[in-house]
């Protein structure tokens, strides 16, 4: 991709529906995408070439920073990358080569230390952020700690100091109903960090036991600032994002996007990208209520998470450009409540594709689409042909 890249005034909006993918709900046999109504998704199903993406490979289930990779062409399994590094890139935190983050959830747990709920019922940004300062006076065996709110139940947890090591396991099963896990070293040069994440743990369960709203913390993503080529250097674009979550804004900062300011509702993001879309020539535009909603396990809400987008997309589509992409990083059906392996419907709408006859954008009409089943890591390259920015490969 980096030899036959080249330049070009075309435009590709690339729209991610964090978690879109969904199963059928026991009643009505229909998905969450299948129950909603999508007449301008459906209208761009009409116009594109579809088909369901694997973003690692067939039964894996992948994480947020991974799935996103994987969109941005990225192998994710030879990229990997920390959910606290992106965390904390997200908030503008100043982090130094040798600091470790780690993504942190405020939590609840009953009086035997099982997770009862593992995001504190989403609790609110200004409690998260005052539980955090109730947490960011400690030092824990002569290395310094920042605990830093990020948004709602999350926040960013830095160490700082020598010889620390980000081969850590996480804290957090990420299943409610479990007891929170001891963190481990990986390796022997990670035990020292291990033990000082372990004794934070300690010492914020102490100081949380008297809190209404959270009396416990998961930890989870400890890792560093990965060498990573850009999409720039890759792709010669010139790319923006448009997140109103700090994780993705994190990941667009990592592979060398600009972030653009925006409000936290879709209106508001469709919004910014009207405004700069003569500024840039890629734009990834998140959409994050489709995974939260269903992570949430509330089908009816994930439902009408799809149906407030669709209510925007017509903006989008005024805008009339070249290459238009509706993806997801994951599946995250409300049946589970969390993330799933499930493939990913996924279309590609430009003036130099050829169409299928998918009429609807769903899991079972993408199914049938004329792309079948791909792995993520080739929706770029379709990207980029489609907007007529990739030369020929040899003579």
């Amino acid at each position: 991709m980096k030899k036959i890249s080249r330049s070009s005034p075309s435009k590709i909006v690339f729209l991610v529906m964090d978690g879109v993918g969904g199963l059928p709900h026991p009643e009505t046999g229909k998905t969450e995408l299948e129950s909603a109504r999508r007449p301008n998704l459906d209208r761009i199903a009409r116009e594109s070439l579809c088909g369901l993406t694997d973003p690692i490979s067939p039964g894996i289930t992948p994480g947020s920073a991974p799935g996103h990779l994987a969109l941005f062409g990225y192998d994710p399994v030879r990229y990997e990358v920390g959910r606290g590094i992106v965390e904390a890139l997200g908030i503008d935190l100043d982090l130094k080569p040798g600091d470790v983050a780690a993504r942190g959830n405020f939590c609840t747990v009953d009086d035997k230390g099982i997770i009862i709920d593992r995001r504190a019922g989403r609790l609110s940004t200004e409690r998260s952020a005052e539980l955090c300062r109730l947490l960011s006076d400690m030092t824990v065996k002569g290395t310094g700690l920042s605990v830093v709110p990020v948004k709602e139940h999350r926040f960013a947890l830095i160490l700082r100091g020598e010889g620390l090591s980000p081969d850590l396991t996480d804290s957090d099963p990420q299943q409610a109903g479990l007891a929170p896990r001891k963190v481990q070293a990986l390796s022997q040069q990670a035990q020292r960090t291990a033990d000082i994440a372990n004794e934070f743990i300690t010492q914020a369960n102490t100081r949380l036991r008297n809190e209404s709203s959270a009396d416990m913390v998961l930890l989870r993503g400890f890792s560093r600032r990965p060498a990573i080529p850009s999409i720039p250097e890759i792709y010669r674009l010139n790319p923006a994002a448009i997140a109103a979550y700090p994780m993705y804004r994190g990941l667009a900062r990592l592979v060398g996007m600009k972030v653009l300011p925006t409000g936290d509702s879709i209106r508001d993001q469709v919004d910014t990208l009207r405004r700069h879309y003569d500024d840039h020539d890629f734009f990834f535009v998140h959409y994050k209520q489709t995974d939260s909603r269903g992570e949430d396990g509330d089908f009816l809400a994930k439902v009408r998470s799809i149906e407030e987008l669709d209510s925007v997309v017509a903006d989008m589509l005024r805008l009339d450009p070249d290459v238009l992409i509706v993806a997801g990083d994951h599946s995250t059906p409300a049946t589970l409540a969390m993330h799933s392996w499930h493939p990913v419907p996924f279309m590609l709408r430009s003036r130099w594709c050829r169409h299928d006859d998918v009429p609807e954008f769903s899991e079972q009409a993408c199914l049938a689409g004329g792309l079948g089943r791909l792995p993520a890591t080739e929706i770029m390259p379709l990207a980029m042909a489609n907007a007529l920015k990739l030369d020929k490969f040899g003579a």
